[in-house]
């Protein structure tokens, strides 16, 4: 790995890694949102969580993060005052590849904050961890999610069958419409016109161009 960015500015939008002092911003977020999340999102059901059990789980996000196993990002407006949503890079497509996630706050949706947050996740991924492959993986009724992908040149490869978690509690594992971009072909896509900062832990800026 060439670097681990902590944290990422775009043009609208502020990524870092989670702190447990973000426990309320974040559960203001999820509570303004759970209509919308839970038709797709299977930790949506475990809402809502106490204010104790927010700040574990921000320490277990912050704890990975900083041991290199999994880094999950809050998506904050520029100056940093409140929760938009919440994205990610996370090993479980196994191999030289990373798979992104995302989600957006309710009232904030059809900015185009998803894309530019998503933008950003694939250069950091492309360029600073240096993996080969990203993924991205959507429910085949979310057309919402997955005009993402297909903005920023992302390739449907295909449909997955029951890859999916379930999304509420009882259901069963659904298909997942896997979009994918080699390394390769970051340069001449759409997400590379997305201008990005980054800085590792100590606030150093890092090359991601």
């Amino acid at each position: 790995m060439a670097a681990t960015p902590y944290r990422i500015e775009t043009a609208r939008l502020l990524l870092r890694c989670w702190d447990p002092a973000d426990a309320e911003l974040l559960g203001a977020a999820v509570a303004a949102s759970l209509t919308e999340l839970q038709p797709w999102m299977a930790w949506a059901h475990d809402e809502p969580l106490t204010l104790d059990g927010r700040i574990a789980l921000l320490r277990e996000f912050r704890s990975n993060f900083d041991s290199d196993r999994e880094w999950i990002y809050g998506i904050f407006s520029a100056d940093g005052s409140s929760v938009l949503g919440g994205t990610g890079l996370h090993p479980d497509v196994g191999g030289d590849a990373l798979e992104i996630g995302y989600w957006i706050r309710s009232d904030v949706t059809g900015a185009g904050l998803g894309g530019e947050a998503a933008a950003a996740m694939t250069c950091a991924g492309f360029r600073l961890h240096g993996v080969g492959r990203l993924e991205i993986r959507v429910h085949p009724d979310n057309t919402r999610s997955a005009r993402i992908p297909q903005r920023l040149g992302y390739t449907l490869e295909g449909r997955l069958r029951r890859r999916l978690p379930p999304a509420a509690p009882g259901g069963g594992r659904a298909d997942a419409l896997v979009y994918t971009m080699l390394a390769e072909e970051f340069d001449a896509s759409p997400a590379a016109a997305v201008p990005i900062r980054a800085f590792d832990a100590a606030g150093r800026e890092l090359a991601a161009r």
